[in-house]
């Protein structure tokens, strides 16, 4: 079956969208383990798996599930899998093999509350984990942020075919609020298995047609390793020149700009417009991905000479307010609002803080 277009709107839980897009987008892989809020998303694959002739397993721990990932991946699958924030804590190592490998491969990250098993709320508590580097060593995933379910469907496409275009693993991180909440969505075109892209490098067997390969991160000599990891940093500059993705919501002439990402943009947005009414100027930056993070944008407000003072708003206890700072560069103040806990920021308290940031500002300025 083919289609060219999208498919009327339908209500669909953020979990089953995003497990429905990524069969779509050629996915028929899928390794993973239970754990809330994203259980919804393997029950979903364990259904559908069957019927688009892909597989589906339940492994049995997070550790096993990403090594699996690696094994598909390495024989040029288009591959899945998917946990909440301890689950992926537990895939770091597989995550960072995938990085030293150069394999393609999808980690949605459904956020819950932290540290330990805290609560199965939502939270953001997990940005450090997935835009530093999700595992040891020097690596980088592209990192995701959606903040509707619509958008859940649309970046796991996307995120496979960068995966495929730069051989790295790709992550969306979306939380707990998203991945329950039910939204409408128009699908995306259904993808044939047989038109992802095709690596000359994958372990599909000789046939005794040509020389083994293999696939590996062991690098022993030191030279090697450091050429390596020189060599994937610049592929990661080349990144973030290209691949930077932020909406920018009443920024033109804001004095006043908040930061932020996921469900937390939700109510950031609504907290614009309370202020707009108050006679305050704030606009929005949203950050598509927070990895590579949308710099350039906060380079080119400051550099418009409007922007006064930044509010970053998160579901941590600051975690993405250490980029908006990076890229500020002490140009100008930068301030968070935070609740966390699985507690969602409510748009008149954000408002109230942007307002509060004006007036400090203003005051600092006589």
């Amino acid at each position: 079956m083919t289609e060219t277009a999208r498919e009327p709107k339908r209500l669909m839980k953020g979990n089953e969208a995003v497990a429905e897009a990524a069969i779509r987008a050629g996915c028929r892989t899928y390794f993973g383990y239970p754990i809330t809020p994203q259980n919804e998303l393997a029950a979903y694959m364990s259904k559908r798996m069957p019927q688009v002739d892909g597989v589906f397993v339940q492994a049995e721990s997070e550790t096993s599930a990403v090594n699996m990932v690696y094994g598909a991946a390495a024989a040029g699958a288009r591959v899945l899998t998917s946990s909440s924030s301890p689950g992926v804590a537990l895939k770091a190592e597989g995550i960072s093999y995938l990085a030293a490998a150069d394999l393609p491969s999808v980690i949605i990250n459904i956020q819950r509350g932290g540290p330990g098993l805290g609560t199965i709320q939502p939270s953001q508590g997990d940005y450090f984990m997935s835009t530093k580097a999700p595992g040891h060593g020097d690596f980088k995933c592209l990192v995701y942020a959606p903040a509707t379910v619509q958008e859940m469907a649309d970046m796991v496409g996307e995120a496979f075919e960068k995966a495929d275009e730069y051989l790295m693993p790709a992550l969306i991180l979306s939380d707990g609020l998203l991945g329950q909440m039910m939204e409408p969505v128009a699908l995306p075109p259904i993808k044939d298995p047989a038109d992802c892209p095709q690596h000359d490098w994958a372990l599909t067997g000789t046939g005794g047609r040509r020389a083994p390969q293999e696939v590996n991160s062991l690098r022993l000599y030191p030279e090697q390793l450091e050429a390596t990891n020189n060599q994937r940093y610049a592929m990661y500059d080349r990144i973030k020149a290209k691949e930077q993705q932020a909406e920018m919501y009443r920024t033109d002439d804001a004095e006043i700009v908040i930061v932020a990402y996921g469900a937390s943009s939700r109510t950031a947005k609504s907290a614009v417009d309370i202020a707009r009414e108050k006679g305050v100027k704030v606009g929005l930056i949203r950050p598509l991905l927070v990895w590579p993070f949308p710099d350039d944008s906060i380079e080119g407000l400051l550099n418009k000479g409007t922007a006064k003072g930044f509010l970053t708003v998160e579901m941590s206890m600051g975690q993405m307010v250490e980029d908006v700072r990076l890229a500020v560069n002490g140009r100008a103040p930068v301030e968070m609002h935070n609740r966390t806990g699985g507690l969602v920021p409510e748009p008149k308290a954000i408002a109230a803080a942007a307002e509060a940031l004006q007036k400090q500002i203003l005051e600092g300025g006589k």
